[in-house]
């Protein structure tokens, strides 16, 4: 079986367009979404749409339960955040917030023996983000089992979104992968200087896993593949004047950097790495 695993679309309507009509092509048998459907673009209707059509599975994403939530004390947020919430709910019907707030936390099955688990962020919160450059033990956490996991198990692969940078990873006989996203992608490590085109950034990011699925057994090959799917950002970004928030999401869509780098650069200094040197 060939199973595609998409996430962190975040409303762009080109990109997910563009990454089914690749999926397509690709003779895939069933495809997996890891949250995040909604939020920052404008179509997070239009993609609900297409993600519900097309995806077999859907797990919640912490924007997915963020922006459909009632807030009963709205006021004491701050009033930035109250717009956002607002315009972000003003996308979206009744029946879409009921369904992103009933999707289940994770997923799981075995594919050719190995134990494969996949969730927005984290076993435990959907919401914390483990980075390519975190430690072995922190990585560790991601294979163990929580009260939101279909079984108590530790995990042999461990497939997850919200980081928006695709990696893979091995420790203790283990496979950590994130697939990237698909509507919002963009590096965290990154130097003036040392950079490669944007365009290696800026694509649409998924993943293919082929396998015995249901096999328990180590009895057949499995195989994790990385796709990158050029989109017309421009398109995408052609009604980006209904968007309140359209400056930090043009910046992220066109330059493949998170909205707020001075906050992803404390990160770094947290784990004591130089980013200056990296």
């Amino acid at each position: 079986m060939r199973i595609a695993i998409i996430s962190d679309i975040h409303g762009n309507l080109e990109a997910l367009k563009s990454t089914l009509q690749d999926i397509e092509k690709r003779n895939i048998d069933k495809i997996i979404c890891l949250g995040d459907t909604i939020a920052k673009g404008v179509h997070p209707k239009e993609c609900l749409e297409l993600v519900k059509e097309n995806c077999e599975v859907v797990v919640q994403g912490n924007t997915d339960r963020y922006f459909s939530i009632e807030y009963k004390n709205m006021e004491e947020l701050p009033v930035q955040e109250q717009e956002r919430i607002k315009w972000n709910q003003s996308l979206i019907t009744e029946e879409d917030r009921k369904y992103l707030l009933a999707l289940p936390f994770c997923y799981e099955f075995y594919m050719s023996g190995s134990l494969v688990r996949l969730f927005h962020a984290t076993p435990t919160v959907n919401n914390k983000a483990i980075i390519n450059v975190d430690n072995l033990e922190t990585k560790f956490q991601m294979f163990l089992p929580s009260e939101n996991t279909y079984t108590q198990n530790v995990a042999d692969v461990v497939i997850y979104g919200h980081i928006h940078h695709p990696y893979m990873d091995k420790i203790y006989n283990k496979t950590l992968i994130n697939v990237g996203s698909v509507g919002n992608s963009f590096d965290v490590i990154r130097n003036d200087s040392k950079d490669s085109s944007v365009l290696e950034t800026t694509k649409s990011n998924y993943l293919i896993v082929e396998g015995e699925y249901g096999v328990q057994e180590y009895t057949s090959d499995i195989s994790f593949t990385f796709v990158k799917v050029p989109y017309n950002i421009d398109k995408e970004l052609e009604d980006e004047s209904l968007n309140i928030e359209q400056d930090n999401y043009r910046f992220e869509l066109k330059e493949g950097k998170y909205r707020d780098m001075t906050r992803i650069n404390e990160n770094f200094r947290r784990l004591g790495i130089d980013v200056e040197k990296i």
